[in-house]
């Protein structure tokens, strides 16, 4: 088998998302869990009561709820979100995020 088929197999395994990050106290955590020239897809851990402070970024983003439930601001406007619930991030308009609960959280940038 090649070198390229190898790799191909490797990331086509199947994996519980919820797992593949653990809460941690009192913090964030994140993992990349793809990332090429079109973009990233991110798993964030958020411990209960933390947040991302209002920023922006200048790409759309996609936020699919793993686990847990939280508020996001959007332009001043707040959204609760909870597990199974999605929510898009407009490009260069402010944003944040807090964890109303712990809190697992899929972030797919698009930069095309």
């Amino acid at each position: 088998m090649s070198e390229t088929a190898q790799t191909q197999r490797l990331s086509t395994e199947v994996k519980p998302l919820a797992e593949l990050l653990q809460y941690q106290d009192g913090s964030i955590v994140s993992r990349v869990l793809l990332k090429n020239k079109g973009g990233t897809v991110t798993l964030f851990a958020f411990d209960h009561g933390e947040g991302l402070s209002e920023h922006t970024a200048p790409f759309d983003a996609f936020v699919f709820v793993v686990d847990g439930e939280a508020e996001v601001e959007i332009a001043g406007d707040v959204y609760r979100v909870k597990s199974g619930e999605t929510i898009t991030l407009p490009a260069n308009i402010s944003h944040a995020v807090r964890a109303a609960t712990r809190f697992k959280m899929l972030l797919t940038m698009i930069r095309a």
